[in-house]
């Protein structure tokens, strides 16, 4: 927050413009996307060191801030007031819905294989991507099936299971990228860099133009009430595990559509994953990634 206040007071005092300035506030604006990426490589620990990881396991909690929409006090309908002065009848508020935490297991391996266990009342769910397809068990709803993931589950999997992510090695990935701007994120100049995936899906990715870490990345749209929604996921708490840079928060933000029936463009809750603790190339058995590991009868629940 104090940082954040820094730079809003930096920006407002000196009336910083890209356009007008006289002399460059961002000095790095000629800077190419491949050089921008080369450093947020190196920022992350290098090329070759994220080459050396072949699997990755995150351990830690799921949460989810109260939901600011149930804290408004709205005019409740029914009479019109008897008389001008009179003060309307108010809906009392609903009480705030207490913070949910699920902690939660995430494994990859290479080549984009995923693990994720999530910890719900006292059973364990579990979803795996090999590579080309998913499955999932959810005890608490059919105890005994594992189902198939759905084309567009598949599809969101393959691109969550790149376990360094998109910019480390992008072109052995297919992947092109570009400059698609400068902006503002939380009060930080930012490279925002257009990826254009092998799949032919596009996707943004916002680089501090100081730490030359990520920011902020473009999420897989959530389909809420028929409407899909932008979400956006902010990476906070950088920490160095065996020589890597890790994010050990990640924000979550879903966006109003303004447009959406029912929504009327306010907030959605923010969703919070804390990494409690992160292990580069711990032993996995290569069956975790398949569906014969989520079956009931190997499952340990």
């Amino acid at each position: 927050m104090f940082r954040k206040l820094v730079a809003i007071l930096i920006s407002t005092a000196f009336g910083i413009s890209l356009a007008a300035a006289t002399e460059d506030p961002f000095p790095q604006t000629k800077l190419s996307a491949v050089e921008i990426v080369e450093k947020n490589v190196a920022a992350r620990g290098g090329l070759e060191a994220w080459r050396a990881v072949q699997t990755l396991s995150y351990e830690g909690h799921l949460s989810t801030a109260a939901d600011p929409r149930v804290a408004r006090r709205i005019p409740a309908s029914g009479p019109k007031r008897s008389h001008p002065l009179q003060r309307p009848q108010l809906v009392p508020q609903r009480p705030v819905r207490p913070l949910a935490v699920v902690p939660f297991l995430i494994e990859f391996a290479r080549p984009r294989k995923q693990r994720i266990e999530l910890q719900f009342k006292g059973q364990t769910s579990v979803q795996v991507f090999d590579g080309a397809g998913g499955w999932r068990l959810r005890p608490f709803l059919y105890p005994r099936e594992v189902e198939p993931l759905t084309q567009e589950e598949i599809d969101a999997a393959s691109q969550q299971a790149d376990l360094d992510g998109p910019l480390v090695d992008y072109a052995a990935k297919g992947t092109n990228i570009e400059l698609d701007g400068i902006e503002k994120v939380e009060g930080r100049d930012t490279y925002k860099i257009k990826l254009t995936l092998h799949s032919g899906k596009n996707l943004h990715v916002w680089i501090d133009s100081q730490t030359f870490l990520e920011t902020k990345i473009e999420g897989a749209p959530r389909r809420l009430n028929g409407v899909y929604h932008p979400v956006e996921i902010y990476y906070r708490d950088y920490r160095s595990v065996d020589g890597l840079q890790i994010p050990f928060l990640l924000e979550t933000r879903v966006q109003p559509v303004t447009d959406a029936p029912g929504f009327r463009g306010t907030p959605f809750p923010v969703q919070r994953m804390v990494i409690d603790k992160a292990v580069v190339n711990p032993k996995l058995d290569p069956s975790f990634f398949s569906k014969a590991g989520i079956e009931p009868s190997s499952s340990t629940n």
